[in-house]
């Protein structure tokens, strides 16, 4: 029997420290053998870093793990998580992306690079690491502010275009605390975004600009059987091919199919989340985004991540027929669109492209500016003040830096109260409403308002069935963000995804050792906010949810915040953690 990819060099661990310039290659420690991605990244940051550090500070580590099936023959295994203390939030955050990154770092036999403490003040560096492994750092003074676009282009110049980029813009220098990472697509276009919790501040807070990585490596996991995961792998990618969600659905109009079911069900935010539809949604839902995308020569099917075979990226084109963004997806159309009240698709994608391009969040500054629009900062539906406010931001404008950091930040200096966060992150494209199963979710996530964090839609029924469907989702969900799997590749079978595991690992993985990894996962995420000084006070919904109905259809959130044990206190069972 072959060795293992565990027993292999596929355990690499790189570490970069910022102050001293030293570069480490390190094997994997025994403890993280089994993890890959969010188990990794989470299991890290528990293990190293203090809890209540400042997250912006030198004690505070980055870490870039893609996830454990990435390099195999398992489509859709590309993405790649990154994972801090945040500074949005104060708590663990693992932030997942697609792109070019994941692939690229499992290529090389990298399980993770790690960059810990900080560069000396007002230095700048970019992390090379080239097609045989060997890391180095270069100076970046003179990529100091720019953008993520022209940064990919010039780096690209300078070290090629075969190789992966994950950067930051302006607001991540600036460490605002809603700024991203971006990395870049098949293309070479930076437009995938690693966006929530800030930790593009505390990428900017290393000093860090830029990570390039060769994809030209040659690595390949060393399996026990190789034929069998091939067979595997093929049945898998077959299967998300006859799937009418993601062979068809998702590959002709994108995850902004969404929109017009949310808008129809009464649960699409609308106007800061007073209202639950938009009236305006046919103007930028799927249909009309990929009417205008085909009209103008755009790309309705597009490639956004290594090894995918959906193609649910997009590229959207201004009337010219030239490349404004990509890709349009629901929670930023959303965010952008119904949640502003703005419904011109032209104005979104600038918006998207501007947001790419200096380093941000798009869910986090759309609410954002709809918490100022609420406030009479500017109006619901002003498309041109949104996009100068947008482009304000690294100008130092007071709002505009307020909406760099966020809906909270937004609110405190417009004094306002109704602001849709948890843990200071914003809510995603679902009413809690509307969808009270994405409320509980929302509230008892460890990553704060996070719709990937544990899917539940809109099921609806008792506290305690909405607790049970929200955990298990979020459970799932951690151990599926372990694998580097795209979510809507599911379809695909988890059988599958098991058996791939248990090659992969040269020992039986099945459906409980699947739970018995997410759980762990969240446990460890509980854990580090809990002894960074997170309670149960941050997990409860906004009050806006709890008094405010949701017109048209719906009444306040079916739980109350007056008793908010009846929630918590099922997690206590699950995750044998005091909140």
């Amino acid at each position: 029997m072959a060795k293992s990819i565990y027993k292999g060099k596929n355990m690499k661990l790189l570490r970069i420290n910022m102050k001293t310039c030293n570069i480490t290659e390190e094997s994997l420690e025994n403890t993280y053998t089994h993890l890959g991605g969010r188990g990794l990244t989470s299991f890290m940051i528990n293990d190293l870093v203090p809890a209540k550090c400042d997250p912006l500070g030198p004690d505070n580590i980055l870490v870039f793990a893609p996830g454990l099936l990435c390099g195999t023959p398992m489509v859709n295994t590309g993405r790649l998580s990154i994972g801090a203390k945040s500074p949005l939030t104060g708590g663990i955050k693992e932030s997942n992306c697609g792109g070019t990154m994941a692939m690229a770092l499992a290529r090389l036999g990298f399980r993770a690079v790690v960059i810990e403490d900080q560069a000396p003040e007002d230095k700048l560096f970019n992390l090379i690491i080239d097609q045989n492994g060997k890391a180095s750092l270069e100076d970046a003074a003179s990529y100091k502010t720019m953008g993520n676009y022209q940064l990919a282009e010039q780096l690209f110049k300078k070290h090629g275009v075969k190789n992966a980029v994950s950067s930051i813009g302006p607001c991540g220098e600036m460490m605002l605390t809603s700024a991203s990472i971006q990395t870049t697509d098949p293309d070479g276009q930076p437009c995938r975004s690693a966006a929530r919790g800030g930790l593009g501040a505390v990428m900017g807070s290393k000093g860090l600009k830029a990570v390039v990585v060769s994809r030209q490596g040659h690595e390949r996991p060393i399996v026990s059987d190789p034929d069998r995961l091939k067979h595997i792998s093929k049945l898998f990618a077959m299967n998300i091919k006859n799937d009418g969600w993601s062979g068809d659905v998702l590959p002709n109009f994108g995850t902004a199919s969404i929109l017009s079911s949310s808008n129809a069900s009464g649960a699409l935010p609308t106007r800061n989340a007073r209202q639950g539809r938009f009236d305006a949604s046919e103007k930028i839902d799927g249909d009309a985004l990929a009417e205008i995308i085909k009209k103008r020569g755009g790309k309705t099917t597009h490639k956004g991540c290594s090894q995918c075979i959906i193609n649910c990226s997009n590229v959207f084109v201004d009337s010219k027929g030239q490349p404004v963004t990509s890709a349009l997806e629901y929670e930023t159309i959303w965010a952008m669109g119904a949640m502003t009240c703005i419904d011109d698709l032209d104005a979104i994608a600038r918006l998207d492209y501007l947001c790419d391009d200096i380093g941000l969040d798009t869910m986090n500054t759309g609410v954002a500016m709809a918490v100022a629009m609420d406030a009479g900062a500017l109006s619901f539906g002003d498309k041109t003040a949104a996009i100068k406010l947008i482009a304000s931001i690294i100008k130092g404008d007071p709002l505009g830096k307020c909406i760099g950091n966020g809906p909270d930040d937004v609110a405190k200096y417009l004094h306002h109260k109704r602001v849709p966060t948890v843990k200071g992150q914003s809510i995603a494209g679902y009413d809690p409403r509307g969808m009270p199963g994405m409320g509980v979710t929302y509230a008892t996530s460890p990553m704060g308002a996070d719709h990937t964090a544990g899917f539940v839609g809109g099921a609806r029924g008792s506290i305690e069935r909405l607790i049970q469907m929200s955990q298990s989702s979020q459970v799932h969900m951690a151990a599926l963000d372990s694998m580097g799997l795209c979510m809507f590749a599911q379809s695909g079978g988890m059988e599958a995804v098991c058996e791939a595991v248990s090659i992969v690992l040269d020992k039986p993985f099945k459906g409980k050792d699947w739970q018995e990894l997410g759980n762990s996962i969240i446990e460890a995420e509980l854990k580090f906010n809990q002894r960074a000084g997170l309670t149960q006070k941050d997990d409860e919904l906004p009050a806006m949810f709890h008094e405010e109905s949701l017109g048209p259809l719906y009444d306040t959130v079916p739980y109350l915040k007056e008793d908010p044990h009846a929630m918590y206190e099922p997690l206590r069972k699950i995750f044998k953690e005091t909140l």
